[in-house]
């Protein structure tokens, strides 16, 4: 394709996009968590602040408190048709294009309509709409994501049959998790608040486990996460990105400090998902055999511990402790250095002090942190 055709292609996408409508899901690790009752609040919300809001599918699966919020707010009337000789309720797509609203509230985003719809599955009626530049507001479970179709199996057993494409997900403007800890969700369950009493033992004894609900939690936590990290990814220029941590973890031939720095640096880099790096500064005081077989050997199976915690090693050699610790931290882009407290008598102190006070300088003039691990 010629550049200026690909040129007018990009400017035709980008007028798209701005006239497409906005798209908000809800989602939850499994029924009863309150994604219904929280959109519902959600369109109170907006009624009172003179936004057109319309209600265009709610199922409400006969929730006293889910039902009451429906009070006061306008109801777009579902379409009726016959299905096998049975009257049923469907949701009205083309009423809510004819009323154009600014804001349609439509749940359960991974049904499947009746036979003979326009579409087969509710998340294509939510994507005509959206086309047609009126803003939804939705919500899915997570074991409806068709990705994680196989580890929703493994951990309940069931194999989903209704899901939506990974693509829906991604083209959600938001994305907000609704979460509940597994015992209040069984509360929840065993108070009636979700279904009707014949069906509590039951959904006891499979679905509404602890460790089941636990394991779906922790895929919902990961999936609203990895949609705000790919929003920030595509939607935010690359100088306004967060900062990624980088985290140097220097250690000297002193091997049980060196221990703490690596474990502590390992669980600081753990903890903020980010790549870290070991580092020792080898001085001519330490080359080849001046340091003993013994600390050697301690170095050495340092370097190894440090590289099952999941650290790149690097070894340098310079005189200025502090200028090579500077000179790697520029090299790796690193954005904190952790060094180990010293157990210094007052002939360190002095020589070390020189150290701390030529790294510091030298980091005062930069974005990098300086942690002293205890």
């Amino acid at each position: 394709m010629p550049e200026e055709e690909k040129s007018a292609e990009h400017f035709l996408d980008l007028i798209r996009k701005s006239r497409r409508g906005k798209f908000k899901i809800y989602m939850g690790m499994s029924a009863g968590v309150g994604k219904t009752y929280r959109m519902l609040q959600e369109a109170h919300t907006l009624l009172r602040n003179g936004v057109d809001v319309k209600i265009g599918y709610i199922e409400t699966h006969n929730r006293k408190e889910t039902h009451e919020l429906l009070e006061g707010l306008p109801l777009i009337p579902r379409r009726k048709l016959f299905y096998k000789g049975k009257e049923l309720e469907e949701f009205d797509v083309q009423a809510v294009i004819n009323l154009h609203p600014e804001i349609v509230v439509v749940d359960e985003l991974a049904h499947t309509n009746i036979e003979g719809s326009k579409n087969e599955k509710r998340w294509q009626d939510v994507m005509d709409i959206l086309d047609m530049g009126i803003n939804v507001i939705s919500a899915v479970n997570i074991q409806h994501i068709e990705s994680l179709n196989g580890e929703v199996k493994t951990i309940t057993g069931i194999d989903v049959a209704e899901r939506i494409p990974d693509s829906v997900l991604q083209q959600a403007d938001e994305v907000v998790n609704i979460d509940l800890t597994a015992d209040e969700l069984i509360t929840r369950l065993k108070e009636g608040k979700i279904y009707t009493p014949d069906k509590v033992e039951i959904s006891l004894r499979n679905f509404f486990q602890s460790e089941k609900i636990l394991q779906l939690r922790e895929l919902a936590l990961k999936e609203v996460a990895s949609q705000v990290e790919r929003k920030i990814e595509t939607e935010l220029p690359r100088n306004a990105h967060l900062k990624t941590e980088r985290f140097l973890a220097c250690i000297s031939s002193n091997h049980e400090i060196a221990k703490k720095v690596i474990r502590k640096s390992a669980r600081l880099a753990s903890y903020y998902h980010s790549k870290w790096f070991l580092l020792y500064v080898q001085t001519p005081d330490e080359d080849g055999d001046k340091i003993g077989l013994a600390a050697q050997r301690h170095l050495i199976n340092n370097f190894k511990m440090a590289a099952e915690l999941g650290a790149e090693i690097i070894k340098i050699k310079n005189k200025n402790i502090a200028k090579g610790i500077f000179e790697a931290a520029a090299q790796k882009n690193i954005t904190t250095i952790c060094i180990g407290k010293p157990h210094l008598n007052l002939m360190n102190v002095i020589l070390s002090t020189a150290v701390f006070n030529q790294l510091l300088n030298k980091l005062s003039a930069s974005e990098i942190d300086i942690v002293i691990l205890s």
